[in-house]
């Protein structure tokens, strides 16, 4: 039997500049791009899992301040 990879809820992955923000598990059955850039992936009932930002460093940095006092510290997931 083969196991389904679970997806981290926070991943940023430097080499793609890539960031992922989960909301749930589930499998992706589709994905839906909001705006240029920004994806929201949806389980096989419709329901939205996740949300995959490409080129997060660039689009994420006007908030980069208000990161950094939340959760997500920026310096460590993005390279300046």
């Amino acid at each position: 039997m083969k196991k389904n990879k679970q997806k981290e809820l926070i991943h940023y992955d430097r080499k793609s500049d890539s960031l992922y923000i989960g909301f749930k598990a589930g499998a992706e059955e589709e994905f839906m791009e909001v705006v240029p850039g920004v994806a929201v992936e949806f389980d096989l009932n419709g329901h939205p899992i996740g949300v995959e930002i490409l080129n997060a460093s660039k689009i994420l940095k006007p908030i980069s301040k208000q990161l950094e006092r939340s959760f997500i510290k920026p310096q460590e997931v993005f390279a300046r």
